[in-house]
């Protein structure tokens, strides 16, 4: 399983409830296409965590990367009726970073046969 993280905060006037809405309602988008196996959205507790992170995390889960890259490629055609659940999120949030995490150990892997 792939796992694609994306940081961020609330631009400013926004509320939480109508990004949890609009991240929910993507998200839900992307799973009925096939294109996302799951995800969740959660937000920093307590101050706790690098500021330059985000209050929100977005994790979604991907079976592989030809299945990221299967949304990634849907998204970016910018056509109805992507472009306005992506709009709907991305117009509500700022200082994005993203990070791309895999299981581990891989399900491919074979351990005795390695040179480092």
């Amino acid at each position: 399983m792939d796992h694609y993280h994306a940081f961020f905060d609330l631009k400013p006037g926004v509320r939480d409830t109508e990004l949890a809405g609009a991240v929910t309602a993507y998200m839900k988008y992307l799973k009925s296409k096939g294109l996302i196996e799951d995800w969740r959205l959660t937000r920093r507790k307590l101050g706790l965590g690098p500021r330059e992170l985000g209050e929100f995390h977005l994790t979604m889960q991907t079976r592989d990367l030809a299945q990221l890259d299967a949304a990634f490629g849907h998204v970016a055609a910018r056509r109805e009726p992507a472009e306005s659940v992506h709009f709907a999120v991305n117009s509500k949030v700022t200082n994005l970073n993203f990070a791309l995490y895999r299981d581990f150990p891989d399900p491919v892997r074979h351990e005795g046969e390695e040179k480092f």
